[in-house]
């Protein structure tokens, strides 16, 4: 039977517009419904760490633990690495792995952790079963992921309409399901998890500062990034279509009373014991 893979194409890439974002990732802001679990000793695996600053959080939330960062990426691991080593760090490691055939043994850490990675993979039960091998007996597999979908923001806009459109088109050519949030609950239940807490949490962008950031990030993304290049690769927009979606996320971000939320999907799973 041949090795498990990922098929899915990682839709933002990573861009300098798409780090802003990521490197912005807390524990707090991004993982508040895992932190009250956490002990000091836990061994903690976490999927699709990117740059690595929730898992240097983790990390020192767990100062008698281990803490493994992996991402399918090995250039992002450098930027993780460093991120660790700059907090001083050393009970912190990193790993290129597919979360589809991670290579550990079974039962090997108190917590898996994955923040944004379901809606990019091609398999995310498939994913979620390896997340439950590789977990401890009574220990947990906290996953959350946006849910584009259920995203709002105010004033209408149709430029902002048009982007969700195209993204969620592009999303789903590349392989995955940028509406997660909503489906956790029923991936974890398919792949044999019965302990489920579910929850959800969101973003809110409404300062002046917020917006500027929010607005400026997407709208670079939206012309500079792998998710323009697959946009246009894929057929889903001409570059004039991509430059209203961004001059629409500028137009937004200067509004005074502009206010946008981005509504995530939680899961708190506990392996039978």
């Amino acid at each position: 039977m041949p090795e498990p893979r990922e098929t899915a194409v990682y839709t933002h890439g990573h861009h300098e517009s798409v780090l802003r974002s990521h490197t912005w990732r807390t524990a707090a802001n991004s993982a508040a419904y895992l932190l009250p679990s956490l002990k000091p000793h836990m061994k903690i695996l976490d999927i699709g760490c990117g740059p690595g600053t929730i898992t240097a959080d983790l990390a020192e939330l767990v100062p008698d633990g281990q803490v493994t960062g992996v991402d399918r990426v090995p250039g992002i691991l450098e930027q993780a690495r460093a991120t660790a080593a700059g907090r001083g760090l050393a009970h912190v490691g990193f790993a290129v792995a597919d979360v589809h055939a991670l290579d550990y043994p079974d039962d090997t850490f108190c917590v898996v952790h994955a923040h944004q990675v379901l809606q990019h993979v091609g398999d995310p039960v498939r994913a979620l079963r390896e997340m439950k091998r590789v977990v401890r007996p009574g220990g947990l597999i906290a996953v959350r992921d946006a849910d584009y979908a259920a995203m709002t923001w105010y004033p209408a806009s149709e430029g902002l309409d048009a982007w969700l459109d195209l993204y969620r088109r592009v999303a789903r050519a590349n392989g995955g399901e940028p509406d997660a949030g909503r489906r956790l609950t029923a991936w974890a239940r398919e792949a044999g998890l019965t302990d489920i807490t579910a929850s959800s949490g969101t973003w809110t962008f409404a300062t002046p500062q917020e917006r500027a950031w929010w607005s400026g990030l997407w709208a670079d993304r939206t012309l500079a990034s792998a998710y323009a290049d697959r946009a246009l690769e894929g057929g889903h927009a001409d570059e004039a279509h991509l430059r209203g979606v961004a001059e629409a996320w500028r137009e937004w971000g200067t509004r005074e009373d502009g206010w946008f939320s981005v509504l995530h999907g939680e899961i708190l799973c506990r392996k039978e014991a």
